[in-house]
């Protein structure tokens, strides 16, 4: 029987959906997680043409997206 332990984040991933549907344009999802240079891109092109800003939340939905380690986030 071997043990293994799972990296998730400690960023919630309710809070980063919250943050992504009211100013996901403006990065503020990337700014939680810690992932600040995509932060400042979403801000400086309106989440990318708002493009990039409804593909983060499909992500978030489906557990895909990570924080600036690679980690998934928490329920």
């Amino acid at each position: 029987m071997s043990n293994y332990t799972t990296l998730t984040s400690d960023k919630s991933k309710k809070t980063a959906f919250w943050l992504c549907l009211f100013g996901g344009i403006f990065g503020l999802h990337y700014f939680y997680v810690g992932r600040y240079k995509m932060g400042m891109l979403y801000c400086l092109t309106l989440g990318v043409l708002f493009l990039g800003w409804g593909s983060d939340l499909l992500k978030i939905m489906n557990g895909k997206f990570c924080d600036n380690v690679g980690a998934p986030l928490r329920q």
